[in-house]
């Protein structure tokens, strides 16, 4: 008997991130569901009145999840409507994403190790970056059209510049004792590079790549809207005019739910080599 409030807290500390996450998302849930039904008007009105009636919001507005769960249900599992719709926005990110990552890191890997490219390239990314790529958008239309590569490049346009940013600070971070140790023992450069310049620099360019699936999410949807049939993006949108609010829901969840698994994924590699990092090694020791 004495060993199970142990046992409790001891779960609690293992899942911690776990549970309290879950317990506000039920939170926020049951809020939400309160308003479509007007739960919170009905318990608020004898102590507000007629006040309390802005609490009662038409399910046309912002549905439920009730609802929501239930559309998601048919999209996915009765009609499968929403099955192409992924197919094309998975591989439109499958193709700008990674496009970026095979130009990005190198690129900005190679502008950190070079002084003569690094100076030549900051001007470009500082300009870059303080500009709004979603302006641009006229200009890539007119390039490529209206098509896939048009979506693609978009998101290619969007995510290349925090990895090019990260990759580009990680090999000037890298720690110059280090360099200089092994070039005493007459390391070549591509050996200093393989062991210690990339292996310093995993967690930044990991970092890089979770802000560049978060820009991804967001270049699907805008690119999309612009000429395309089909996508999550396109999806979303025909469903706000005809005011079909929880299929709006469903296709936000959807892309909110694969940029998560996507970020859990990079966590989830983070953590297996953050014993290249040097204050997780002594940890470990």
């Amino acid at each position: 008997m004495t060993d199970r409030p142990h046992t409790a807290f001891a779960f609690y500390w293992r899942n911690e991130r776990t549970i309290l996450g879950l317990a506000m998302i039920l939170l926020i849930l049951l809020f939400w569901e309160g308003l479509s039904r007007g739960w919170w008007a009905d318990l608020l009105h004898p102590l507000f009145g007629a006040s309390a009636e802005k609490l009662r919001v038409r399910p046309i507005f912002i549905s439920s999840p009730t609802a929501v769960a239930r559309k998601a249900y048919e999209l996915y599992f009765v009609t499968g409507g929403i099955w192409r719709h992924l197919a094309t926005s998975g591989l439109e990110i499958a193709v700008g994403l990674g496009a970026a990552i095979i130009i990005g890191i190198p690129l900005g890997l190679w502008a950190g190790r070079n002084r003569l490219a690094s100076y030549a390239l900051e001007p470009f990314m500082s300009a870059f970056n303080a500009t709004p790529q979603v302006a641009l958008l006229p200009l890539v239309i007119l390039w490529v059209g209206t098509g896939f590569a048009c979506r693609a490049l978009i998101i290619f346009m969007l995510t290349i510049l925090p990895l090019l940013i990260n990759a580009h600070a990680a090999v000037q971070t890298v720690d110059p004792r280090l360099q200089r140790v092994a070039r005493s023992f007459s390391s070549s450069e591509w050996r200093l590079f393989t062991t210690i310049i990339l292996p310093s620099s995993v967690p930044f360019l990991l970092a890089g790549l979770r802000l560049a699936i978060g820009r991804a999410m967001v270049g699907v949807v805008v690119g999309e809207l612009y000429g395309s049939a089909i996508g999550i993006g396109i999806m979303i949108n025909k469903a706000g005019v005809l005011f079909q609010t929880d299929t709006v829901f469903v296709g936000v969840f959807t892309i909110v739910a694969a940029g998560l698994c996507l970020t859990e994924l990079v966590r989830h590699i983070e953590k297996r080599v953050q014993i290249w990092r040097p204050d997780a090694a002594e940890q470990s020791s």
